[in-house]
């Protein structure tokens, strides 16, 4: 009998007060898709660091005699043989390097026609103008400046670049966006926490006399809250369900079909289903304890009265 008070209570308030109920469901599914989709670029970056940092080379430029006429750090001239030797038995001693591989000007100049060979500079240039180089698989991509601070400045030594750097910026950006998905979404559920405490009220004022009978007639302080945070956390469970339909179908229609990024963008590691997956629960759960928490506080001084 409870129950089925209970539940036909719910019923009358969400039909009574459905211009704000539906605009409670409309702020939790904003909210929280924007949080999934949070958690899940969170994901996304993560991802890519741990598949891009993994292929991260650091490259040692040799002088060459080009180099030894224009650029002060190769003023001692081209590099030598010997020295070639010395810093490839440096590097193969130092604990965080993983492998060496050289690259000799020929094989410079044969990768740089096959990438920029409708440059117009491409037929200016010729193998000799090219730097010899080793490129350096490291076992930590975060060591680079062990190998820089042993090399930079080195005799026949022209650079030590890092190509974590340029993935640095990119990650910088994507984690911008991550933030400032957060920040809209913090927001948005302040908006949806402000909307549900209203929507509780005004339900309870417009159903003052029934719950002051209630009060009268020994009802406990539970039973009279129960249809209220019953309400509210309909309302958010209809919304937290909406937003795991638009997370799953924003991970179909953009990475999958529609935009289809993973067949344009194939460089990049996209996050799986199952990644989308283990989400829906949490938003669900956040989605009805979130207006049921909102809603019992809410009441608290309507039973006082």
């Amino acid at each position: 009998m409870r129950a089925q008070f209970v539940l036909s209570e719910i019923g009358v308030g969400l039909r009574r007060n459905l211009t704000m109920t539906f605009a409670v469901v409309v702020s939790v599914a904003l909210s929280l898709a924007l949080f999934g989709a949070s958690l899940l670029m969170s994901d996304q970056v993560t991802s890519m660091k741990g598949y891009w940092y993994d292929k991260v080379n650091v490259s040692i430029f040799l002088c060459n005699k080009s180099d030894a006429e224009s650029d002060p750090n190769c003023a001692k001239g081209a590099v030598t043989e010997d020295q070639k030797g010395q810093i490839k038995g440096d590097l193969e001693k130092m604990s965080v390097v993983d492998s060496v591989t050289y690259e000799s000007q020929d094989a410079a100049y044969k990768h740089y026609k096959e990438q920029f060979g409708d440059s117009p500079l491409a037929s200016s240039l010729t193998p000799d103008q090219m730097q010899e180089s080793y490129r350096i698989k490291l076992k930590d991509p975060e060591k680079y400046e062990v190998v820089a601070t042993a090399f930079d400045g080195r005799d026949g030594v022209q650079s030590v670049q890092d190509q974590k750097g340029i993935l640095d910026n990119l990650f910088g950006l994507l984690n911008g966006m991550k933030w400032a998905a957060r920040a809209v979404m913090a927001l948005m559920l302040v908006v949806a926490l402000m909307l549900i405490v209203n929507t509780v009220r005004v339900s309870a004022f417009s159903r003052r006399r029934e719950t002051g009978i209630m009060r009268l007639v020994g009802a406990s302080g539970f039973y009279i809250q129960a249809p209220f945070i019953a309400e509210a956390a309909v309302a958010g469970l209809i919304g937290g369900t909406l937003a795991c339909g638009f997370l799953l179908v924003g991970r179909y229609f953009i990475i999958d079909n529609g935009l289809a990024l993973s067949e344009k963008l194939n460089l990049i590691n996209f996050i799986g289903w199952d990644a989308v997956l283990t989400k829906l629960p949490l938003i669900l759960a956040t989605s009805l304890l979130m207006p049921a928490l909102a809603a019992f506080f809410a009441l608290r001084k309507y039973l006082k009265v």
